[in-house]
């Protein structure tokens, strides 16, 4: 059995995050060390290395998840676009990263994780984004 990735302790409550969105297939949550305010993170609950490997089911789940966090999440910010990443470099779990934007600079940003997170503000902007 693999060992549970971090963000699937963040699903069995092991480890504390901003939620925004949940059903029950998917997580959706704030990164900690975001781009941008409102740097969203979108899991399958099960754990799987890489978004390609996903069954069919699950990868289907996973996008229209996405998609619908993103339309929350421009509405509720204001912003123009929200720009979506498949990297899986950084965690063994599957997940798309949700990035609003108003300008290319914003959305190409480098996250900083020299420092602690910043939950107040973090927790500031889950609650405007909680569905």
């Amino acid at each position: 059995m693999t060992e549970d990735s971090i963000f699937t302790k963040i699903i069995k409550g092991e480890i504390p995050s901003h939620k925004i969105y949940e059903d029950e297939h998917v997580l959706a949550f704030l990164d900690i060390y975001p781009i941008v305010p409102g740097h969203t993170l979108v899991i399958p609950k099960k754990q799987v290395e890489f978004v390609w490997d996903l069954e069919d089911e699950d990868y289907i789940h996973l996008a229209l998840a996405a998609k619908k966090v993103a339309l929350h999440i421009r509405e509720t910010l204001a912003v123009p676009y929200i720009g979506e990443q498949i990297v899986g470099v950084h965690v063994p779990h599957a997940h798309i990263q949700l990035i609003p934007f108003t300008d290319a600079a914003e959305y190409h940003g480098r996250f900083d994780q020299s420092g602690e997170p910043e939950q107040k503000a973090l927790g500031k902007m889950a609650a405007r984004l909680l569905f």
